[in-house]
């Protein structure tokens, strides 16, 4: 079962195991992995996921698809999405955790009902 193998996964190591995918994708079609190559290809699949969603909305050509199958292609598209992003995140040398702890968690509940983002906070005067 895939579900259960990937959440004794951390992040780091399905990053790795993404990373070796999307190498082997290179090799096999002669892909230069450069820095426009990651980013790019981000946005093809983000294009992708695009469609897809439309699709499931009912704003695009459903190509024959059932809705099971139209949901299943969102889902995939999803993983794709997330997939290239943390690719991207490693061939930059962006730490996905560190960067989603001070961007995202940092909007706690705590935070919220401040009104504030803590990024956003003054420095205290000496």
């Amino acid at each position: 079962m895939v579900g259960a193998s990937l959440a004794a996964v951390d992040l780091a190591e399905l990053t790795d195991k993404l990373v070796a995918v999307s190498g082997g994708y290179a090799r096999r079609y002669r892909v230069v992995q450069d820095d426009n190559w990651f980013v790019l290809k981000l946005q093809e699949e983000m294009g992708e996921l695009t469609q897809a969603y439309l699709m499931r909305a009912g704003q695009a050509r459903d190509k024959g698809l059932s809705a099971e199958e139209i949901e299943a292609h969102f889902r995939a598209e999803v993983a794709d999405v997330v997939g290239q992003a943390l690719v991207v995140a490693r061939h930059f040398g962006v730490d996905p955790e560190a960067e989603l702890e001070r961007k995202w968690l940092a909007w706690g509940p705590d935070q919220q009902r401040m009104g504030q983002h803590p990024a956003d906070q003054q420095p205290a005067s000496e």
